[in-house]
């Protein structure tokens, strides 16, 4: 698809005073908006039949598929914000980098990225050629969703993380030491990643979406140092990027707690909290910041007591303070029960409304 006919795709007017937006953006809200991270996934019977019959990587690539599994927990749950089905290392395969993603194991890489010339052998990320399929359910998705369409992307720890290691890690062993053992290698990396997410980011945008959100889900392996020194500049630089967007940004990570003020510097409207923190202590640190979180999803794993008590503590730590975006700590985890989390969403919208 070229640059011009995605211009010319017809964009439906944005929804400014949709919960979501106004929250994010610090404004009152008639009740505290909601929605779960990986709520389109293994929790719902309806994706579980759609995945009899796709791949993660072909719903993707379907844009009809992605459309049908970014809107099941809407129509299902009554949550305030669509999210949109991909997977964080989506865009890679744009920057020329072959992998899968297997089952019970996650994004494997084929040739992990460790040298200088693997850096340059990354090609510029196009998103109109890389991500056609994506791009096109965004516009699907803003003519049929009731609510608002978050877009979103890996951030380039993350990201780097996957290339480095060459999969799911859990100590960041190979990448640590590339960060420190050469530098240039480290940056010129990040420089790559960084401009690939941002030019991911303002797509998906002209595509449609109303909101965006950086998943820095690996980035809690760093000290406080390493993230000032070796990530935040590129985090800025990120957000910078896509600040002329006009739409609400959220950067979240996980076990981020020792580095959330740094998170904040670097940059989102929406600063994304995990469980490991006091609501109230989160929202202290990040400043005049919106918050979102924190529920520990795997309270919904166990009974509906255990889910309400956390949840109403939750939303008693903001105090009806504006700028509240309740969700889950992390992501939806299988074998929860989507009758809790529709029931969650009754919950939180019942609890009442921001000053």
């Amino acid at each position: 698809m070229t640059a011009d006919a995605m211009a010319a795709r017809p964009v439906p007017a944005p929804r400014s005073d949709a919960r979501f937006l106004r929250a994010a953006r610090g404004l009152s809200v008639d009740a505290t908006p909601v929605w779960f991270m990986r709520q389109a996934g293994r929790a719902l019977p309806e994706y579980r039949r759609v995945r009899e019959r796709a791949t993660l990587l072909e719903i993707t690539r379907d844009a009809g598929l992605c459309a049908e599994v970014t809107l099941q927990p809407v129509r299902r749950l009554g949550v305030d914000v669509a999210i949109l089905f991909a997977d964080i290392t989506t865009p890679l395969a744009g920057l020329g980098v072959a992998f899968d993603i297997r089952e019970g194991v996650g994004p494997v890489i084929e040739h992990p990225v460790r040298t200088i010339d693997d850096v340059r052998a990354l090609r510029p990320f196009e998103p109109e050629a890389a991500v056609p399929a994506l791009l096109e359910a965004i516009s699907i998705i803003r003519r049929e969703s009731p609510v608002p369409l978050i877009g979103f992307a890996g951030a380039p720890f993350t990201l780097a993380c996957y290339l480095v290691e060459g999969g799911p890690s859990r100590d960041f062993g190979r990448t640590k030491r590339l960060m420190h053992e050469d530098p240039a290698i480290w940056a010129a990396l990040l420089d790559r990643l960084t401009e690939a997410t941002i030019g991911y980011l303002r797509a998906q945008v002209a595509a449609g979406a109303e909101a965006v959100q950086v998943f820095d889900s690996w980035v809690g392996g760093l000290s406080p140092l390493d993230y000032e020194r070796r990530l935040l500049p590129w985090m800025r630089r990120l957000f910078a990027g896509i600040a002329d967007l006009g739409v609400p940004t959220t950067h979240f990570g996980v076990g981020t707690a020792g580095i959330l003020g740094l998170q904040a510097y670097a940059g989102g409207d929406v600063i994304g909290l995990d469980w490991r923190i006091a609501l109230a202590d989160g929202r202290r640190i990040v400043g005049d910041r919106a918050v979102q979180g924190n529920l520990d999803p795997t309270l919904l794993l166990g009974p509906w007591e255990a889910v309400e008590e956390a949840a109403r503590w939750v939303l008693d730590q903001n105090d009806r303070r504006p700028g509240h975006v309740f969700n889950l700590g992390h992501g939806v985890l299988p074998g929860t029960d989507p009758d809790d989390l529709a029931r969650l969403v009754d919950l939180v919208h019942n609890h009442g409304a921001s000053r």
